[in-house]
């Protein structure tokens, strides 16, 4: 059985059987596979993505592997993605 995490989605289950969600330790996605930007530097100053099995991905810091992830839908990556590629978010970086 899955156990549901406050806010959680049901889905990908943890090694301890928790459903991930948003704010869960990262080393808790034990299936999570890493993704990591061909941009980054050695520095690790980058975010990095996984696709956990129920189709939701989960976003980390690249400097704290196993802080918190946050879990996202599909739609939200994509949408995100459409934005920073269409230029949406260069403001944030002044």
């Amino acid at each position: 059985m899955v156990e549901r995490v406050a806010n959680g989605t049901p889905g990908e289950e943890t090694a301890d059987g928790v459903a991930p969600a948003n704010g869960i330790p990262a080393g808790r996605l034990t299936s999570a596979r890493w993704i990591k930007s061909s941009h980054s530097n050695p520095v690790g100053n980058c975010v990095e993505l996984s696709p956990l099995a129920d189709g939701s991905v989960a976003v980390r810091n690249s400097r704290d592997p196993q802080g918190p992830a946050l879990v996202y839908t599909r739609a939200e990556i994509a949408a995100f993605l459409a934005g920073a590629r269409d230029g949406d978010f260069d403001s944030v970086l002044g």
